[in-house]
């Protein structure tokens, strides 16, 4: 293996090359891999369909043990493509909590965090 990235594997059939794709990938290509669904009321209200995640976002969980659950991004682990939120974690055998990571397809955003200014920019762009 010569090159540690090339956008070309995106382009190929291979499930091989497609998952060297998203493991091999810099990080400011591995931050679109963490967008998600908004809710119908945002999709109206900014005329798209999904947007990257962001610290503060509130979010609604569509899949898995904790479905319907709502909370708020904690942390985001752009590195393993993935999301740490409020409320959705396991209590072990001794007592204490494990926070749970959860994937960004799995979430809907229900309420977007516009205190950063460059978010502001680009939703009221798309708007």
């Amino acid at each position: 293996m010569r090159k540690k990235f090339s956008s070309n594997w995106k382009s190929s059939k291979k499930p091989r090359k497609q998952r060297k794709y998203v493991y091999n990938a810099p990080l400011h290509i591995k931050k679109k891999f963490l967008s998600a669904h908004l809710s119908k009321e945002l999709r109206k209200k900014y005329n798209k369909r999904n947007a990257v995640l962001r610290k503060g976002d509130k979010i609604k969980v569509m899949r898995g043990k904790f479905k319907k659950h709502t909370g708020t991004v904690e942390e985001i682990n752009m590195s393993k493509k993935r999301i740490y939120v409020t409320g959705v974690e396991l209590t072990k055998k001794d007592g204490t909590k494990a926070r749970i990571q959860l994937e960004a397809s799995n979430l809907m955003i229900t309420e977007l965090n516009l205190n950063d200014r460059k978010r502001k920019e680009i939703v009221e762009r798309k708007k």
